[in-house]
């Protein structure tokens, strides 16, 4: 499906929980945040209903994220759902790794196919004060897994503030080389002021070529990350939130004060 501006709309990244196991510095306070009631959380089935119509509008990649999508009990379950759906040739995942140890096999026999996992620093005391709760070994086990279990390409997201060249940076970069991974480093974000800029070593960030939707785990379809304009899907039904959200794509984002990464799937 094309939008107003010719781009080929073809990718739906999906939050399923706006809850975290982590409290990164650049994503939520110390103290947590109000969690959503757990009848305002989609259900699987209405995700995969989703999906389903997002699959016949012309969506072939999925990415399940979070919060925290590894909280979320029997996740497994929606994976092997979604993989069923034969319009989606690219399902994947963004998880921080610290519970992926646990799931990477599961994951891997329900149909996931790749996985992105979010690692700023190797060093194990800024990792704790970045994440507050993390501990990096948690994270290079689940790496470890996800590669026993045949993930491929496995993908890192690092954070950085300015530049590749940062000493954290060049740590997890060293460890991606090691590991023969892929790292994207993103310049932390900034939803109320609209600062993002093009992610190095991806493709996220370029605004002329963006092909996402997303879902968050409430049920509303937004047509930008960076902006405040959602449709709920319980309201309107999937084929017209996301006909919406199709036609009310912006050309470039602009600001978003109405939610947070951690319950957007950044």
């Amino acid at each position: 499906m094309f939008d107003r501006f010719d781009r080929n709309i073809n990718y739906l990244r999906i939050s399923i929980t706006d809850r975290c196991n982590l409290r990164c510095t650049y994503c939520m306070p110390a103290e947590g945040v109000p969690m959503m009631h757990h009848e305002d959380i989609l259900r699987y089935v209405e995700i995969v209903d989703v999906v389903k119509v997002a699959a016949e509008f012309g969506v072939t990649k999925v990415r399940i994220t979070g919060g925290e999508p590894l909280v979320r009990k029997g996740v497994a379950d929606l994976v092997e759902m979604i993989a069923a759906i034969p319009e989606i040739t690219d399902l994947s995942m963004t998880t921080n790794g610290t519970l992926l140890e646990r799931y990477a096999g599961d994951l891997k026999a329900a149909g996931l196919q790749r996985v992105n996992i979010s690692l700023d620093t190797m060093d194990p005391v800024r990792f704790h004060e970045i994440t507050r709760l993390g501990d990096v070994n948690q994270v290079i086990a689940g790496i470890d897994a996800a590669i026993a279990a045949g993930f491929a390409p496995i993908k890192i997201n690092c954070v950085i503030q300015n530049s590749v060249d940062e000493p954290d940076a060049k740590l997890v970069g060293e460890f991606g080389k090691s590991r023969g991974l892929q790292v994207r480093y993103i310049h932390q974000m900034d939803l109320d002021s609209g600062y993002f800029r093009g992610v190095i070593g991806g493709d996220g960030g370029n605004c002329a070529t963006c092909n996402r939707l997303r879902l968050t785990s409430n049920g509303f379809i937004k047509p930008c990350l960076f902006g405040n304009t959602g449709y709920s899907v319980r309201e309107l039904g999937a084929r017209q939130a996301i006909e919406n959200a199709l036609a009310n794509k912006p050309e470039c984002g602009s600001v978003n004060t109405t939610s947070e990464f951690y319950n957007l799937g950044g």
